[in-house]
């Protein structure tokens, strides 16, 4: 597998203005100075699926990007089957974040290969982010020096937003977009549809061209036939 070019375009809708702080605001603030070079910082983050993990992941890069400094993302739970070879191509650049780091948990050659990574770009002065659901000694990584590597970074935990914010954060988003969902749409997304924000917003774009195809307002009517169109076009019972 190629390694993303430095000069990659980071998806326009990730971005930290556009992320959703909540309770996580020491974190943001951290990976916000590590991206704009004031810190050549070694940083593991934690969270649960649909906390925004990867959402800020591309956003420290896109301002790294912006910032004038190189910037790249290794995605490991795609690179899995390519293990040792394909991680130790990456590195040589300002910032290097990876994204799901416990996806190579208990693979012996791609966890010798991070080991590898790491300590290459430490001594190349790179800033390194780390990204998993959990910390660094609970994520079933068997090689003792890498766990101790991961649990010497500093680390930073993200917390998922409850109902109510991702609400908010859905409701504003449509407002950008000018969608107007009322509470009884938001009701029927949030009882039909899966809550995390990157599926929320999965629905957004969905629901965006949709509308603007029948050139309908979004109401629990539209999106009720919007789901029955998507079952059998799924081949499922209508």
């Amino acid at each position: 597998m190629e390694q993303l070019p430095l000069g990659w375009r980071w998806p326009a809708q990730q971005r930290f203005e556009t992320f959703f702080t909540g309770t996580n605001g020491a974190a943001v603030d951290l990976l916000q100075r590590v991206a704009a070079g004031s810190d050549a910082a070694w940083i593991f983050l934690h969270g649960p699926e649909g906390s925004g993990r990867t959402h800020l992941l591309m956003a420290a890069c896109q301002a790294a990007s912006a910032a004038g400094l190189s910037a790249q993302y290794l995605p490991l739970a795609s690179l899995v089957s390519a293990q040792d070879d394909a991680i130790r191509s990456f590195g040589g650049s300002d910032l290097l974040v990876l994204d799901d780091v416990d996806a190579i948990a208990g693979i012996a050659a791609a966890e010798h290969a991070l080991f590898d990574l790491y300590n290459r770009c430490r001594a190349e002065g790179s800033a390194l982010v780390f990204v998993a659901a959990a910390p660094p000694a609970q994520i079933g990584i068997l090689l003792p020096d890498l766990v101790s590597r991961l649990s010497a970074c500093t680390q930073a935990a993200l917390r998922p937003l409850d109902d109510a914010q991702r609400r908010d954060v859905l409701r504003e988003r449509a407002e950008a977009r000018g969608i107007v969902l009322d509470e009884a749409v938001l009701d029927f997304l949030f009882t039909h549809y899966a809550r995390d924000l990157g599926s929320l917003g999965a629905l957004l774009d969905q629901v965006d061209r949709a509308s603007l195809a029948a050139q309908r307002r979004v109401t629990v009517s539209f999106l009720r036939r919007l789901l029955r169109e998507q079952k059998a076009g799924a081949g499922g019972e209508v």
